[in-house]
């Protein structure tokens, strides 16, 4: 081999030094494939939590306020608002059948005043409702960061393991062509994942392409919650 000093410390043949590079070159654009797209994976989901986390603050606090606009209104009264309707309906219509004139006007303003009070209560909780839907959705964008966080943590500690152990059989004094096959190094690196997104960066797939592993027994996608 070209540049190598011809009493090798560790005792390597040449042949042995050509199966070395060759295995470098086949696995190293791997990692490199797979750890860049860990890392932009990582910039993105952190980027996803932060705006989630600088959303949900005022939407928070918007639900707290109507929380207690909704209270007060439901506590008016001793037994509340709409049992209050209920109650002016039930003991001001038998009023009314007995009474005419200027004093039944009068009670019917009353049952009118009373039940747009109660209107005014069920326009109060929609928008409440609306903002309970808005944290709900944040909540959910943060578990989906999450969801990331995981799945980054297990590509890199695949890619770890596999960086040491490439080390180590560098190191060996006695190593052989067995252990520096590449075809036989990438399979059994490609037979530790779990995503369909790790073969497809292992096989150099374009994102949007059909891949072939998919539906296959631990080859999933990136929808859907998976903790692993």
């Amino acid at each position: 081999m070209p540049g190598t000093p011809p009493d090798d410390p560790l005792g390597r043949t040449p042949d042995v030094e050509r199966a070395l590079v060759r295995l470098c070159a086949q696995v190293l654009p791997v990692w490199a494939r797979q750890l860049a797209n860990s890392r932009s994976q990582s910039e993105t989901a952190v980027a996803e939590m932060l705006t989630a986390f600088a959303e949900i603050g005022p939407h928070l606090d918007m639900t707290a306020r109507q929380s207690k606009q909704i209270t007060a209104a439901l506590t008016e009264g001793q037994d509340g608002i709409t049992q209050l309707a209920r109650a002016c309906d039930r003991e001001l219509e038998p009023v009314l059948q007995q009474i005419t004139g200027p004093a039944a006007d009068a009670v019917r303003r009353v049952i009118t005043m009373v039940h747009k009070a109660v209107d005014a209560l069920e326009e109060i909780s929609k928008p409440f409702e609306y903002e309970t839907q808005m944290v709900n959705l944040q909540v959910d964008r943060m578990y989906q960061g999450f969801q990331y966080q995981d799945r980054i943590s297990q590509m890199m500690t695949l890619l770890h393991n596999d960086i040491e152990r490439l080390c180590f059989v560098l190191t060996l004094p006695d190593v052989g062509l067995e252990d520096l096959d590449h075809a036989a190094w990438l399979e059994r690196l490609q037979s530790q994942y779990v995503m369909r997104e790790q073969h497809d960066l292992h096989d150099d797939v374009d994102e949007g392409q059909p891949s072939a592993h998919q539906g296959e027994p631990g080859a999933q996608g990136d929808r859907g919650m998976t903790f692993f």
